[in-house]
């Protein structure tokens, strides 16, 4: 009888613990769906893929997320934009910009300006040069003969110092050192990324010196609205809000003309598909291999414009770009070449991406009748760049 008495709580407690065992394994898999419906990102990007100490600094991996589900994940390697979810016209949310699972992928890449900040000088400055007060300075140079954004190791490269401000903001800043690329004085920059409640991704740069240089900080995302690595962008329908553009020579340098777009496959004026010009017979295409070119906004006076918009279709996923800024990078996607596998494996292929970077023009510190982009000690240079997202 001992025995039996003893037995039988035994068995008892024995299938308790089974049953608490299956209560817990049923909690544990609630709280990890709850988590990804919390934050589909952190279920699929691991911080410590990016983990790693660069140049005596830690690099990291940080999440953002907005009242209403937007997400986006950056590493204070470059202030790099890794992922970016945006609903589509019925609420599936998507990845929209090209990146990487890990930090390996971003430092072996073929394209190193995926989703970076770009700086000193964002897009070309000729061969390399340009001379300030009298005195000339060599910067270095990574686009054949020119130098391009920021040169061999500009801002996308480096790894900044980072504050997560909350749950939607982060706070980047770094010391350029005078010389750093060949550029003079000593640049403090700040730079914060937010994700607000009304499903904009808003960049604000601000930016000092202690000797007169020349500066043109931008963004350098390059998105698809099917999701990052789904397809071509050509069927993406553009509006660049400008009626002239710089024309380029053949290594892509502004001529110093400032041209009309009408007539010409770069008038976005009316929203065009992106893809239904692009093949024209028109030499500035060609120079391009496709749209690479500097758009001069309208409304100039107007300190937060409207830059351009973007729909893509299927999905209705609709993206406007308002900046401060005097111009407009349009890149789509011309030199992708599938080389670079992305997030989850994908390949990005030709023109499966496009880029608008509001910015100054290229090459003004050699072009006079451009907008100046000399900054002087005791003054500050301020942008601010927002992507708004919604659907039609």
């Amino acid at each position: 009888m001992k025995i039996g008495k003893l037995i039988v709580p035994c068995l008892m407690l024995l299938m308790a613990a089974a049953c608490n065992s299956q209560t817990d394994k049923a909690s544990a898999d609630a709280v990890v769906k709850t988590g990804n419906t919390e934050s589909k990102l952190k279920a699929s990007l691991d911080p410590g893929n990016f983990a790693r100490e660069l140049d005596g600094k830690q690099v990291q991996l940080y999440f953002l997320k907005n009242r209403n589900g937007l997400e986006m994940a950056v590493t204070n390697y470059g202030a790099k934009v890794v992922s970016l979810l945006v609903p589509d016209k019925q609420g599936q949310f998507a990845d929209i910009v090209l990146g990487f699972d890990d930090l390996d992928g971003y430092l072996k890449a073929n394209e190193p300006y995926f989703g970076a900040a770009i700086g000193r000088y964002g897009n070309r400055i000729a061969h390399g040069k340009f001379t300030l007060n009298g005195k000339p300075y060599t910067l270095a140079t990574n686009n054949a003969s020119n130098h391009l954004h920021g040169g061999t190791k500009g801002f996308n490269a480096q790894v900044w110092d980072a504050k997560q401000v909350n749950d939607q903001t982060i706070e980047f800043t770094r010391l350029s050192p005078d010389g750093e690329e060949g550029y003079p004085g000593n640049l403090q920059v700040k730079m914060v990324y937010s994700l607000t409640d009304d499903n904009e991704f808003k960049i604000t740069y601000a930016a000092e010196t202690d000797q007169p240089t020349v500066i043109n900080l931008t963004h350098h995302s390059f998105f698809n609205l099917h999701g990052a690595g789904n397809g071509s962008i050509n069927d993406h329908v553009l509006m660049i809000n400008a009626d002239k553009y710089t024309p380029v020579d053949n290594t892509l340098i502004p001529t110093g003309q400032i041209a009309n777009v009408v007539g010409t496959p770069m008038d976005f004026n009316r929203p065009t598909a992106i893809g239904k010009r692009v093949a024209e017979d028109f030499e500035q295409l060609k120079f391009g291999k496709g749209y690479d070119h500097n758009w001069v906004l309208k409304d100039s006076s107007n300190p937060n414009k409207l830059a351009a918009t973007v729909w893509e279709p299927g999905s209705g996923r609709y993206m406007e770009v308002y900046t401060t800024e005097p111009g407009l990078q349009f890149y789509g996607g011309n030199f992708l070449d599938g080389k670079d596998k992305g997030k989850g494996g994908k390949p990005y292929n030709f023109r499966s991406a496009f880029c608008l970077e509001t910015q100054h023009f290229p090459d003004s510190p050699n072009q006079p009748a451009f907008p100046s982009t000399l900054l002087q000690p005791g003054e500050k240079y301020e942008h601010t760049a927002v992507y708004k997202f919604s659907v039609k």
